[in-house]
């Protein structure tokens, strides 16, 4: 008995430091360095910069306030104003038409005027401010102010948009204001209750930018 006792004894003390090292190995990883939970799983992604503009649909107009940045270049990179003539000006670039571009057509514009005095610039152009693309709703609605455009706004779209008609609302007087381009206003009838029920679409127009919606 006292020989098993020894043996038992003498197998544990070999035994327990490999059964250690074995322990420690597995708290490290491959290369030796203890193994780390991933970053994805607890990190979450990275935050994604929400840009007042879509590249390919976006139209710049008079107005609209552009950051212009060119990677390692701070003396060009700036934020720029669209002027009402539709053009802005950059330190290399010179004078260039803006308005009527999309932000992408913009990037490639002035990377190709820029290609003549940097190696390989990197442009972005970003809408900071869109001021051209905004209409007004004004008069009985439950948040009267200016708004900006989401692709093709009808007058029902602006009137969701400014929370509906108030309590009193003259719902069959209501009308567009549509600057002209000799200087004068158009106004364009609508009738809600005529709309709604399908009798009067054509009033249910697209606005245009500059447009102002007005309930009585």
């Amino acid at each position: 008995m006292n020989f098993i006792r020894r043996r038992a004894l003498y197998l544990a003390m070999v035994l327990l430091p490999s059964c250690v090292a074995l322990c420690a190995q597995t708290d490290k990883a491959p290369g030796g360095e203890k193994s780390a939970p991933d970053a994805n799983v607890s990190g979450g992604t990275a935050q994604t910069h929400e840009r007042v503009r879509s590249d390919e649909v976006y139209v710049v107009g008079a107005n609209d306030v552009l950051s212009i940045s060119v990677w390692k270049e701070p003396d060009v990179s700036r934020t720029v104003p669209v002027r009402s003539d539709g053009k802005i000006s950059l330190p290399l670039v010179g004078e260039l038409q803006a308005a009527g571009q999309t932000p992408r057509q913009l990037e490639k514009d002035i990377t190709d005027r820029l290609q003549n005095y940097i190696s390989e610039p990197e442009v972005t152009v970003i809408v900071t401010d869109s001021k051209s693309q905004k209409i007004n709703i004004l008069g009985m609605v439950a948040r009267p102010g200016a708004y900006l455009m989401t692709g093709s706004t009808t007058v029902l779209d602006a009137i969701a948009l400014a929370g509906g008609f108030k309590d009193f609302a003259k719902k069959k007087s209501a009308y567009v204001l549509r600057s002209k381009a000799d200087g004068t206003q158009q106004r364009i009838p609508f009738n809600y209750n005529e709309v709604i029920k399908g009798n009067h679409p054509e009033q249910n127009v697209k606005l245009l930018a500059g447009d102002t919606v007005v309930v009585p």
